[in-house]
């Protein structure tokens, strides 16, 4: 999934190995009474990083036209023991008197945290939490992380799920892949039929 522009900046190298164990990734339509929306489900074998054995995401839009995000879902990880990729532990300063160095846990950087997506405020909907009621610095970065979010979410769906063996092997790097060769195809489809049309005419 690293050949892809948009994955490459949320896999981190420490993650690299844990996803050698994702064997397949699926999506399907939801409709739940107004709310529309998609679910990419990740399959995993059996690792030394988590007892999951699937990992979801759950989108759920107000318009599936405009895309407006309404709320988005994951499963919570079950980490092993001193196994969680989303957390490191750092080391302080010592305490006066003490020679032992202390510790703390911090969040970092991971493509797993695309299971622990940005969040509404429960009790109030997107556009009260977009708008005045809501620190205006705040609500812009809710929402670039909710674009954002939605953007990895769409590729994995758009782009890597139905291209999978050659993002695999690197055949659609850079992008626009099958764009290009779907285009090249259209273009000799069409030269196709003038030919066949021009054999006509002469008929």
């Amino acid at each position: 999934m690293k050949t892809n522009d948009v994955l490459r900046e949320e896999i981190k190298e420490h993650d690299e190995d844990a996803l050698k164990y994702l064997k397949d990734i699926k999506w399907c339509k939801i409709e739940e009474g107004e709310s529309k929306g998609f679910k990419l489900e990740f399959l995993f074998d059996t690792n030394p990083y988590f007892s999951n054995t699937v990992l979801t995401k759950t989108y759920h839009l107000i318009d599936d036209v405009e895309t407006i995000v309404e709320k988005v879902i994951g499963t919570k990880i079950e980490w092993n023991a001193g196994k969680s990729l989303t957390q490191k532990v750092v080391k302080t300063k010592r305490k006066k008197g003490s020679d032992v160095m202390g510790t703390k846990t911090e969040d970092c950087e991971s493509f797993f945290n695309f299971f622990n997506p940005p969040r509404v405020p429960e009790g109030t909907d997107v556009d009260e939490n977009l708008g005045m009621d809501v620190d205006e610095k705040i609500a812009e970065e809710l929402q670039n992380q909710m674009e954002q979010d939605y953007d990895v979410g769409s590729t994995i769906r758009d782009k890597i799920i139905p291209h999978a063996v050659s993002w695999f092997t690197g055949q659609a790097d850079q992008g626009e892949y099958y764009e290009v060769n779907n285009a090249d195809d259209e273009v000799e489809d069409e030269e196709d039929e003038e030919e066949e049309g021009g054999k006509d005419d002469e008929e």
